[in-house]
């Protein structure tokens, strides 16, 4: 099985995402930390709602894909992985590397600073 995290909050406003597939395993209300000037001009909330969830690894890729298609900017992001797979969405972007993998993991997090994600942020699991 494929896990992630979502965050509610980081869904474009109108976006719409059905038939995923997908099971929550636990909803979190979470202070979001440092955010970035990009981030804070863009009306970035300072609490976040975190959905950690669980797909087939057949559909972790469709899953990315329509991640992609329905996260706002700027600076947000999901992740997922597998024991042998990292995925990284952006809106309109998707990382896809072999866990362990640095090189794959450091262009994901570059992409995330050039949209003003803090570092504090780019943390998620190797």
């Amino acid at each position: 099985m494929t896990t992630g995290v979502l965050i509610a909050e980081s869904l474009e406003t109108g976006a719409v995402l059905e038939r995923l597939a997908l099971q929550v395993e636990r909803i979190e209300r979470v202070d979001a930390g440092e955010l970035s000037p990009e981030q804070r001009d863009a009306g970035v909330p300072a609490e976040w709602t975190l959905l950690t969830f669980v797909v087939r690894d057949d559909r972790a890729d469709a899953l990315a894909d329509a991640l992609a298609g329905a996260l706002g900017r700027p600076g947000w992001y999901a992740d997922l992985r597998n024991d042998s797979t990292t995925w990284v969405i952006y809106p309109g972007r998707v990382f896809r590397y072999p866990r362990g993998d640095e090189a794959g993991r450091m262009a994901a997090q570059e992409h995330g600073r050039a949209l003003g994600v803090p570092d504090a942020q780019l943390d998620w699991p190797r």
